[in-house]
């Protein structure tokens, strides 16, 4: 905990944002972070709450020992914050950034609408032991002899290879794309999280033994059977990539784009790479309309607003939520509520219980609008609720099905969920394939950044156990 009557005294606060109208201007974070001394009275909020349920499965997936941080912030100790911090994750800058903090939901504090502000301390932490120097490659002492071999380097093939690698096991990285951290690099806009902090840890990585081989498809460009061959472990953390469909007609009219691809084009280009070969995707001067309410949708109204969109509309199925959620029956788990993000807040038009009946284009097959109907309960368009909006680029952000099957799991050919995912439990993390072993979002589906660090910190203890017979890497 933090001072002891910290949370009667200091009112919760957090970063504020540059102005609308200045950050989308460019594709820059935009936090204006709070001072060292603002940020220890945050800390100091931590209350003697005695069941901090923050650090649970239910408040965090990777088990952050939340109140001793915070404590030691409020001490003055940053550097065993920072040792305390790193001890359950990995990369804390990374989910100081882009965690939605179920940790803050399951605050004691939020009872009252005051959380801690656990997410702005983490942060805090993870930046400055950075610039510190504090945080510094971890090379293992000695060898085991062992091989592991990686699919994906997201957030949960960046855990699971930087914990086998200090194990001491060598391990290689087989990425498809030309740099790494998976959808976190590629589908995440840098005014969320810059790419910077990323190209941070792969060289902290490699340092510590770390090999990492891009342009691999596993599957396509090269068989996973090489893998399974030249590895004693193949550990398969390749995200679930498949859309869900819209199931609405015109999807195929020109002007109509899934999300990722959008995201993934304009991550490109801030990131210097060359898309000059790709059918342009721009928002610029277009009216834009993104179906689907969740992370990604607001990800595409951001980048829509950056790159010059006339307007944004933003339609969810779902009905309008409440301000305010009824603690007695949500807490602490994560409430469903009101919530704006910082794209939604640049402009968006936000149409709730809006269901999608058809996609509309011209005689030349382009799109020009979006025919809608409000939902019941059920989903079910009501008689007399149609309207349409005006489109001249509809990005569909409904969400992942599934990891992509064709390639690399096909022929694998392991038995998956009833969803389509890779089965694996959260013990042993073994496909049904020997040897081979799945994490993070191809096992368990779409899903939170810290939740793939905690399946790539567990997988990477399981795959230790099965290959020394005993481990040393912690839960």
């Amino acid at each position: 905990m933090g001072k002891v009557t910290g949370f009667l005294e200091i009112e919760r606060e957090e970063p504020r944002y540059e102005p609308a109208s200045d950050r989308v201007r460019h594709f820059g974070e935009f936090t204006i972070p709070l001072s060292e001394g603002r940020v220890v009275d945050q800390a100091a909020r931590c209350m003697d709450c005695g069941i901090p349920f923050c650090h649970g499965d239910t408040g965090c997936p990777v088990n952050n020992q939340i109140p001793d941080w915070n404590d030691l912030v409020y001490q003055g100790d940053w550097e065993e914050a920072a040792r305390n911090l790193h001890s359950t994750n990995n990369f804390p800058e990374f989910t100081g950034r882009i965690c939605p903090a179920p940790c803050e939901e399951a605050c004691t504090l939020n009872l009252e609408d005051t959380p801690v502000a656990i997410k702005t301390v983490e942060q805090a932490i993870a930046d400055r032991a950075i610039r510190s120097g504090w945080v510094k490659p971890q090379p293992a002492e000695m060898k085991t002899g062992k091989s592991v071999g990686i699919v994906g380097s997201g957030p949960a093939g960046m855990a699971a290879a930087q914990q086998l690698a200090r194990a001491g096991h060598e391990v290689h990285v087989y990425e498809r794309e030309p740099k790494a951290g998976g959808l976190m690099r590629y589908g995440i806009p840098d005014f969320k999280m810059e790419k910077d902090h990323i190209d941070f840890r792969v060289t902290q990585m490699e340092a510590e033994g770390v090999i990492f081989h891009y342009g691999e498809n596993i599957g396509i460009s090269r068989p996973l059977s090489d893998l399974q061959a030249r590895h004693h472990a193949v550990l398969l953390c390749g995200g679930a990539e498949k859309p869900r469909d819209v199931g609405a007609e015109g999807t195929h009219l020109d002007g109509v784009h899934y999300a990722m691809p959008f995201l993934v084009q304009q991550n490109r280009r801030v990131g210097g790479e060359d898309v000059s070969g790709e059918f342009p995707l721009v928002a610029a001067g277009k009216h834009v309309v993104v179906i689907g309410g969740g992370d990604t949708a607001s990800d595409c109204i951001g980048t829509s607003f950056r790159q010059g969109a006339i307007a944004v509309t933003q339609l969810d199925v779902r009905p309008q939520p409440p301000e305010l959620e009824n603690k007695l029956s949500t807490w602490p788990n994560w409430a469903v509520k009101m919530r704006t993000s910082s794209s939604q807040a640049e402009g968006a038009i936000r149409e709730f219980s809006a269901g999608t009946m058809k996609i509309v284009g011209n005689t030349k097959g382009h799109v020009t609008g979006v025919e809608c109907a409000r939902v019941d309960r059920k989903r079910q368009p009501i008689p007399g609720t149609e309207f349409t909006i005006k489109a001249d680029l509809v990005l569909l952000a409904i969400g992942f099905a599934s990891p992509v099957h064709e390639g690399m799991l096909n022929e694998l050919g392991a038995q998956l969920d009833k969803r389509g995912n890779l089965f694996a439990d959260t013990f042993s993390y073994r496909t049904s394939v020997d040897k081979v072993y799945a994490a993070g979002d191809m096992r368990r589906g779409q899903s939170l950044v810290v939740w793939a660090i905690r399946e790539g910190r567990q997988a990477a203890r399981a795959i230790d156990m099965d290959l020394m017979g005993k481990t040393d890497l912690p839960l």
